[in-house]
């Protein structure tokens, strides 16, 4: 182990070249940061370049007081070395996704009368199914199995029959109403319909229904003709490529500032059971990290389709997959695909990301446009409303990835300004707010807006500089749609049309009208108390 006091100090240490797992340790000596390494020295002086680092990096950089590292053979023993120890230790910059909202599976028990449950997590206990990104086709599997295959669903055994045989949902295998062979068939059948055979079943269903008509049993002919509808009408929503007889998730990353946008779409059998989304810090290796932490706690698919390389060499892919191969217990394959029906399901994924990132796309441009240091992913905006010289009010919104976050809107009564005095008003706001946010210790907005010229802008830059702050400001003008920015003589001017200048306004309309409806809502205040 070195201690590690200042980068510089980094250029004397003598870290072996050998593959293995290194640890960052803070002040406290507690593991804050655990990654593998083909050649130690070599990765773990990539941190300490003098490179423009991430934000993360550069908090992780920060605090480091030694490093420490275990030698091993080869790069998967590297891999496997460092996913017990992050499970085990669960570093701070490490990417965690255990305490995410993780993905559902449908699972039997492995008992001698199996019962079907949800399950989100796999276990040795349990044969699953999925997992099932989107719930409410997770219920709906669910409910289909029960009420088509009969199932048992409840915990315990009785040796009474319980509700669900009476109205027709299970056929009761605790009581003895059916042999122990009766009813793994059952199992069986619905063990091959969550496999993804849902045409064999539909047929046999229909099957089923045939012969309950011919004997004139024609409830239960009706029963079958519902779930044969229930099964099309679910699996025509979600098929992609019935003709897949193998699972596959497909990864899309994507870059955005400091940050990488993900977006993970499960295929079993060909069947699409949804998307799920991430945004993670960008730092380095980010994908390839990401894809150990989300396997982690989630079924590792036989394929897993990628939009782009993450890995540095045919030899670091290889021990990827054999690192996986043998988390999963089977054959797991890499690839990012260049033709045929892979890259159509990555093009799938590409188009959700795509369209997740529009509102993102008009931050990038007003970073582009404003100059500003940052993505503008916190936007305050702020606007007076008064009627004559009375009820002189201010509301303030916020905007959070270019989305309305209503929790955090503000309504202010002007304190200090007697008549109707926008310039001054606005002054009096923005210290209020900034003020109590700074004394909070709360997260500044990345832009802050104000709906009006020159002299209002300029006022709420005083207001930010008396607190010490250098937040950027822009002022946004009604009469033209023009944006001033402070120390510019001249307004800048765009199209109105394009993301930039729609989400911009979008925001100002919003504040207009929510520091109106405080207006009008004083208003009727004063009306009723003076006629009480």
């Amino acid at each position: 182990m070195i201690a590690i006091s200042s980068p510089t100090e980094f250029k004397s240490a003598k870290i072996p070249t050998f593959p293995g797992v290194y640890f960052f340790k803070d002040e406290k000596n507690d593991i804050i940061y655990i990654g593998k390494a083909k050649n130690l020295r070599s990765r773990v002086k990539s941190y300490f370049s003098a490179s423009e680092k991430p934000t993360k990096i550069k908090n992780l950089l920060s605090n480091i007081r030694s490093i420490d590292w275990i030698i091993v053979d080869n790069e998967l023993e590297a891999l496997l070395l460092e996913n017990k120890l992050v499970k085990q230790h669960m570093p701070k910059y490490n990417i965690n996704l255990k305490d995410a909202k993780t993905f559902a599976y449908i699972a039997f028990s492995r008992e001698t009368i199996p019962r079907v449950l949800t399950s989100r997590k796999v276990s040795r206990k349990l044969e699953s199914f999925g997992p099932y990104t989107d719930g409410f086709t997770r219920q709906d599997l669910t409910r289909l199995v029960v009420r088509v295959f009969k199932l048992r669903t409840c915990k315990k055994l009785s040796k009474r029959p319980c509700l669900n045989f009476y109205i027709g949902l299970c056929t009761a295998p605790c009581a003895n109403k059916v042999t122990d062979g009766q009813y793994q068939e059952q199992i069986e059948k619905a063990r091959q319909f969550l496999q993804g055979k849902y045409e064999q079943t539909a047929k046999m269903l229909a099957q089923e229904m045939q012969n309950a008509s011919t004997n004139q049993k024609y409830e239960r002919a009706l029963e079958l003709r519902n779930q044969i509808a229930s099964i099309k009408l679910l699996t025509k929503r979600q098929v992609v490529d019935t003709e897949k007889g193998f699972d596959q998730d497909v990864m899309v990353f994507r870059r955005i500032g400091q940050e990488v946008k993900i977006v993970q779409m499960g295929i079993r059998k060909g069947v699409l059971l949804g998307k799920k989304e991430f945004s993670l810090d960008l730092q380095p290796n980010v994908e390839q990290e990401f894809l150990k932490a989300f396997y982690f706690s989630n079924q590792i698919p036989r394929e897993v389709l990628l939009n782009q390389q993450c890995w540095s060499d045919s030899q670091e892919k290889d021990a990827l997959e054999r690192f996986f191969s043998k988390e999963r217990g089977a054959c797991v394959t890499l690839s990012v695909p260049k033709r045929g029906n892979r890259i159509a399901l990555v093009n799938i994924a590409q188009k959700n990301i795509e369209a997740n990132l529009s509102s993102n796309s008009a931050l990038i441009d007003i970073q582009t446009e404003l100059n500003l240091p940052t993505i503008p992913r916190i936007i305050e905006c702020f606007d007076v409303s008064n009627l004559g010289t009375e009820h002189l009010v201010s509301g303030m919104v916020r905007f959070t990835d270019g989305k309305p976050d209503k929790c955090n809107y503000r309504r202010f009564k002007i304190k200090t300004v007697v008549g109707q005095d926008d310039v001054a008003s606005i002054n009096e706001v923005v210290t209020r707010r900034y003020k109590r946010l700074s004394s909070n210790g709360t997260k500044m907005p990345d832009l802050i807006i104000i709906d009006g010229g020159p002299g209002q802008l300029n006022s709420a830059k005083r207001a930010l500089q008396s607190l010490g702050l250098q937040t950027p400001i822009i002022g946004l003008a009604k009469k033209n749609e023009e944006i001033f920015l402070p120390g510019e003589t001249e307004p800048r001017r765009f199209d109105n049309n394009n993301r930039m200048m729609l989400i911009i306004r979008q925001i100002r309309d919003v504040t207009h009208n929510f520091a109106l409806g405080y207006n009008k809502k004083r208003r009727e205040m004063k009306m009723k108390s003076d006629f009480a």
